[in-house]
């Protein structure tokens, strides 16, 4: 910022004036949002107060103001000036506030006006009356400005760039200015100060509003804006809700925050980052900010490293007025998954924590883990005599090797029948669930079809394939699933439920196999003759006797059958849970034309977080089930940014968003009924 000053400090008077004005329009912006990860921090909120430039950088200013005069003509020299001193008052705003504040907000503050005015007022003195004359002959010579409009924003005023000594070695210092500080250096994105963007074509989409790009000298809060969806306007939706049925409305958050351990382990993934922006002491309030903003009623966190969470987070959730567990992975790993819930709201039913490693099994050989908990919603006083269904909660990390896709299935089937056992009623239907995590696999894969479609034919299917995250397709061996996925010892059914929960089967037809029946040829009933049976020698005057060796043999065909009956239809390779899972997303932004995305693995777009919720089914359509919203409908949602706009800020993380992971935010309604 001060090398943007110095720069117009150089320049003709006339023309000062009006670039000093555009430049404290960029300074202030830069200046709200900019969070220096050498501030110390007091506690886990503590703001930047009161700090003065210091004086070492002010020695420097005044050293290059007196070079600068050295070389104008003797008559433009300018008198001398004091120290300028930018100060960061209290009274700005900061991070969370920024999340929901326009940038024309932020132009109309009082604090914010009040404190540019008295700065600009300042460096106006520098400009002496022997500039100005001098500048009204400058300016006869001077091309007339440009105007140039970006999509429907206001016109940005493109000044001819001079290529004078002056000018080029003022670029020079600005440059240098802003790489010693990363939060401002991310705001120039590789663009000039006196650069403006130039107006790109809009790409032609099929059925989409045409895109612009967003001009660079947008801060960060305006490029990574997320709007809230209010779903419960929508026609669909207000069908289904009647007025005279109240809802119990609460928020979920599920957000991978980015383990610190995993950030050192993998620099190579976060070069474009600057090294003081993954500090976790840099780090930690941004999280914390964002979630304390959003204020969701039940918060589902993965990668969160186990010192951080009993010495940091925790704590600070209680406060919050959080209820928190916790669960680490197994092994030798430093991070786990939390599940918190505000204890205002709602209250432990049970708790349930999930780990997938399994000795001797290659298909659960890894240290994923899992959390489900069964919560009963509060409801405030004076509705009466009221009831409102308990919810189910889960939240779980899946592995990320995109070549084992059969280890993902196994662990998410395990997800499925915990929940199966939390969630079920005694009547044999569910309670309504809401299903959170990282699961590793983009929108329509195998994996995902199985969460939300309840069937899934796995049998010779790629391992690769699964989570759809790459495409292994040319190397000449690669894994495939077999049938069965997993053992029978595992004690988990083809229907994601385990063996002991299993409900008997409806009464009704019942078809039996050959088989079956020959194992009753020799009991008592079968070897009676009936005394209708009319009398032939030779052929119904035998009476059947079973030799001991056979007898055996059918006394234990029972006890193996039932072990294994549920073994042989896994062995047709096809699973099936039925919960009725829907997504929040539709992993699609139609008013962009691009698809959603919540991570950027090396500067690369996906979605692989999710929040699933309980719903109705409609109808199958070429293979995809369609779903209304049943006794837990969804209000609202935060909405998700594409890929070119992520790009735009420089990816994840970034000094913004502070982890490389987007949360996801979603509003729902439980109906509330009489008792």
């Amino acid at each position: 910022m001060i090398g943007t000053v110095l720069c117009y400090v150089l320049l003709p008077a006339a023309r000062l004036l009006q670039a000093l004005r555009d430049a404290f329009f960029t300074c202030r912006k830069n200046v709200l949002l900019a969070k220096s990860p050498s501030t110390q921090i007091e506690g886990v909120f503590a703001a930047t107060r009161g700090r003065s430039v210091p004086e070492e950088q002010e020695t420097l200013l005044q050293q290059w103001l007196e070079e600068g005069v050295e070389n104008l003509p003797a008559t433009e020299s300018v008198p001398a000036v004091g120290k300028v001193s930018v100060t960061l008052t209290s009274d700005w705003l900061e991070g969370s506030e920024l999340l929901m504040t326009s940038l024309s907000d932020l132009n109309t503050s009082p604090e914010v006006t009040r404190c540019a005015d008295q700065q600009l007022s300042e460096l106006n003195a520098l400009a002496s009356s022997e500039l100005q004359d001098h500048a009204v002959a400058e300016l006869a010579r001077l091309p007339a400005e440009e105007t140039v409009t970006v999509g429907s924003s206001a016109p940005w005023a493109a000044v001819v760039p001079q290529t004078d000594h002056q000018t080029a070695g003022c670029a020079g210092l600005n440059v240098e200015v802003l790489n010693d500080d990363p939060a401002v250096l991310a705001w120039s994105l590789a663009c000039d100060a006196e650069t403006v963007p130039p107006v790109l074509p809009a790409q032609p989409i099929q059925d989409a509003v045409p895109f612009y790009p967003v001009p660079t000298e947008v801060p960060y809060h305006e490029i990574l804006w997320r709007d809230w969806e209010d779903l419960s306007v929508q026609p669909c939706v207000l069908e289904q809700v009647s007025k005279n049925t109240p809802l119990f409305e609460f928020r979920v958050m599920s957000y991978n925050i980015l383990a610190q351990d995993l950030v050192e382990q993998g620099l190579d993934l976060y070069v474009h980052c600057h090294p003081d922006i993954l500090n976790w002491n840099y780090r930690l309030p941004n999280l914390l900010q964002e979630i304390q903003h959003w204020d969701p009623d039940v918060l589902c966190l993965q990668e969160v490293q186990e010192n951080h969470y009993w010495e940091q987070l925790e704590p600070t959730f209680k406060e919050m007025g959080f209820a928190c567990f916790y669960k680490r992975r197994t092994g030798t790993k430093t991070d786990g998954c939390a599940v918190c819930y505000k204890h205002s709201r709602f209250q432990l039913i049970s708790l349930s924590p999930i780990e997938y490693f399994r000795p001797g099994l290659d298909v659960l050989n890894r240290d994923n883990v899992g959390l489900v908990l069964l919560l009963q919603p509060v409801l405030p006083e004076g509705l009466g005599l009221k009831a409102v269904s308990p919810l189910c909660v889960a939240n779980t990390h899946v592995l990320f090797n995109p070549r084992r896709g059969d280890i993902k299935l196994a662990q998410v089937a395990l997800l499925l029948a915990e929940i199966d056992k939390i969630a079920r009623t005694t009547e044999g239907s569910y309670y309504p669930v809401i299903l959170c995590g990282d699961l590793n696999s983009v929108p329509d894969s195998p994996l995902y079809k199985f969460i939300r479609n309840g069937e899934l034919s796995y049998h010779g299917m790629p391992a690769w394939k699964v989570s759809g995250q790459e495409d292994f397709s040319q190397q000449l061996y690669s894994r495939k699933l077999l049938a069965p996925l997993w053992p029978s010892s595992l004690g988990v059914t083809d229907k994601c439920q385990y063996v002991t929960l299993c409900q008997p089967k409806k009464l009704g037809r019942r078809e039996y196999s050959r088989d079956f029946l020959l194992q009753f040829r020799f009991c008592d009933v079968a070897c009676e003759r009936p005394p209708q049976l009319v009398l032939l020698e030779g052929v119904t005057d035998a009476k059947p006797v079973a030799s001991a060796r056979e007898h055996s043999a059918v006394t234990a065909v029972p006890k193996r059958r039932n072990s294994l009956s549920f073994l042989g239809k896994q062995c047709s390779g096809v699973i099936q849970h039925g919960l009725n899972l829907t997504s929040v997303y539709s992993h699609f932004l139609p008013q962009r034309g691009r698809p959603e995305v919540t991570t950027m693995p090396m500067g690369l777009g996906a979605t692989v977080d999710y929040i699933f919720y309980s719903a109705e089914p409609v109808e199958n359509k070429a293979g995809r089930r369609l779903y209304k919203d049943g006794a837990l409908k969804l209000l609202g949602r935060l909405s998700l940014l594409s890929e070119d706009v992520l790009l735009m800020a420089n990816g994840l993380p970034n000094p913004f968003c502070s982890s490389d992971h987007l949360c996801l935010l979603a509003s729902f309604g439980l109906e509330i009924s009489s008792l």
